[in-house]
């Protein structure tokens, strides 16, 4: 999962370099932490927040997948 979201980061910002994912793990749940460049907080959370939102959703769905809930924080 957190592979995940750092590749989706990634391909929408302009300062790939500067994007870092972290993990803070529990039992049944995890909280990704998506930090990347002032600049480009804009291009992650999308009109409406329509990018972040299609980003959870993809998260959620992966971890769903091993029996575990995600949520993912963006962090400026």
């Amino acid at each position: 999962m957190k592979d995940l979201l750092e590749y989706l980061a990634k391909a929408l910002v302009d300062n790939p370099d500067s994007v870092e994912v972290t993990s803070v793990e529990g039992e049944k749940s995890i909280i990704l932490q998506l930090r990347v460049d002032p600049e480009d907080v804009g291009k992650v959370i999308g009109k409406k927040g329509r990018i972040a939102q299609a980003m959870r959703t993809l998260i959620k769905a992966s971890a769903t997948r091993e029996g575990r809930n995600a949520i993912v924080e963006i962090i400026d």
